[in-house]
């Protein structure tokens, strides 16, 4: 399946607002080396079953369920981009829609602030912060 951009910004637009919302902030505790490797690796290291939404040579995303934990059932999304710049336009273009996003090499995550700072605890990354224009949060790079 090859993707366009408007499909790709759909996608994006889409799970942002589904699982856009305030969070806390949370522990902010040792964040180790940044993870690499494939949407099942990075899963594993989660312990997410991915249930896969997109499998197409530009991207891979996949849903994700919390199994444990304070976030129990909380839902994220995983995404692996075949680029670096793949990856950057399609964060420039969902970044508007707002939402918290865990960044890596080659591979994001989506979801609130609190499932974001527990996964950066195992995954690494940096988190950054979509445009909200509903007046809540702002925009911007979240140092942790």
């Amino acid at each position: 399946m090859r993707l366009t951009r408007p499909m790709l910004a759909v996608s994006g637009a889409a799970l942002t607002l589904a699982l856009a919302g305030c969070g806390s902030d949370g522990d902010r505790d040792a964040v180790p080396e940044t993870a690499t490797g494939s949407l099942e690796h990075l899963a594993a290291e989660v312990k997410c079953e991915p249930d896969i939404q997109i499998d197409a040579d530009e991207l891979r995303q996949a849903l994700c369920k919390e199994a444990a934990g304070k976030a129990k059932g909380e839902k994220y999304v995983l995404l692996t981009f075949a680029t670096d710049r793949g990856q950057r336009e399609w964060i420039n273009e969902a970044k508007d829609y707002g939402g918290f996003y865990l960044v890596g090499r080659k591979w994001l995550a989506v979801g609130h602030e609190d499932m974001m700072t527990s996964l950066r605890s195992t995954l690494g990354g940096e988190i950054e912060i979509g445009t909200d224009h509903s007046g809540g949060h702002g925009s911007g790079h979240h140092e942790g």
